[in-house]
Order: C-alpha cells, then structure tokens, then sequence
C-alpha cells in the first residue's frame, strides 16, 4: 500500500503525537525515493543525516563481522524507519541498508529538518514533550515486544511481507538462516513452524522457498 508523505510522518514515533499544523509544515521537507530489489539504501560508514521512512517494501540492515561474513542486524518492513537520531545530531552510518524487494521511501535530512525547527518553535516544544512520554514509555514497549509468540512473529512477518509486494504468492526475500534471526529463532523452529502453517491450511510452500498465503487473518490473529 502506498502511503501519502501525511501518512509517512504520522509512522514515527516522534512525530505520530503533533498536531497536523505542525505535521503539515514537516510534510513540506520530505522527499520521496524508490529503491528496486538489491539497491542500497545506505552503505556503512557512510553520513547519517537523513530519517527514512518505508512507505512501502522491506531493507536488510547488516554489516560485515570480523569473519568477513554478512551479518544480520535487522529487517525494515513498510511502516518501519530508521535513523531518527540523525535528525539531531551529525553521525556515521555503522551498518548497510539493502532493499530486498521493490522499496517506497519518504526522507527528511537533517539540514532541511533543523532550518524547520529553527522557524516553528511549536515543533520543537512539542517534540520536547514527546520525548518525555516515548522515556516513561519505554520500559511497557519493550515488556510487550518481548511477550509476542515466535508463532505471531512468523505470522506478521509473511503477511507484512505479502502486503509490501502486493501479492499472496511469493519468494521468502531472505534467508532462512537470516529470518531466524531476525525473529529471534532458529532456522529449524522457522522450518517447523511454517510446517505447521502449512498443515493448518494457512499457508502453502512450493520449492525455492516460495510460499502462497491461504488464511491472512489467521496468521495475523495468532496468539
């Protein structure tokens, strides 16, 4: 689903409480770029001065361990975002961003989002206060992150991942190996569990790790 630069800002956590005056102003610095499969969005080491937003598509994070192999850092999926803090100070990229489908992205550069800040102090007021409330919440976030099932997990993971590319059959964009880690598992309990959705009749898997989605709403409803 393709969202609007309104719908974008509304997506981060530091801008989803402003008042739609002040959104509205944001919205005048945003830039849009599409990104095909195997693009790089970002590459590490490189400068950090823009907040990006998936609008729609999914971007592996990683970097290069010590071994000389690619390592897994995380997976943005549409309506993710990445490098906020970089609208607030000057900063290196420490990991690479790859799309792995056809990606949507909004941005806002640091330069453009600090002019802004300097002519709006509402916006800077109420980023103040937001700060505030995102610190006395953060401890109840992560409380609810860590209680989702790796069932749920796998769930949300093929229907977000049918939703970006607009399809219910598809090629898994990543590794098994690298899903497990990003959903916090194994590759065997990825296997397993697929397994299962299979013979529940939610899912259907064909060879090269294709897979058709039979049943969304019970992949989402899991437990």
């Amino acid at each position: 689903m393709q969202r609007s630069e309104h719908d974008c800002i509304k997506l981060v956590p530091l801008f989803n409480h402003l008042p739609d005056s002040d959104v509205d102003k944001i919205e005048t610095i945003m830039t849009h770029k599409h990104y095909e499969a195997g693009e790089s969005l970002f590459l590490d080491g490189g400068k950090l001065d823009t907040l990006i937003i998936v609008a729609n598509g999914q971007v592996k994070v990683s970097k290069i361990a010590a071994n000389g192999r690619e390592q897994l850092l995380y997976l943005l999926q549409s309506g993710d975002f990445d490098g906020e803090g970089a609208l607030f100070q000057e900063m290196t990229r420490s990991s690479t961003g790859v799309a792995l489908i056809p990606t949507n992205v909004c941005q806002i550069s640091r330069k453009n989002f600090q002019k802004l800040l300097t002519t709006s102090p509402s916006i800077s007021m109420n980023l103040i206060n937001e700060f505030g409330q995102r610190i006395s919440s953060l401890e109840k976030r992560t409380t609810e992150a860590s209680t989702e099932t790796v069932e749920a997990r796998i769930g949300n993971y093929l229907v977000e991942t049918g939703a970006s590319l607009n399809k219910d059959s598809f090629k898994l964009p990543i590794k098994k190996k690298d899903l497990a880690i990003y959903l916090g598992t194994t590759p065997e309990t990825v296997s397993r569990k697929l397994t299962e959705f299979e013979r529940k009749g939610w899912i259907e898997q064909g060879p090269q790790k294709q897979i058709k989605l039979l049943d969304k709403d019970a992949l989402v409803l899991i437990d």
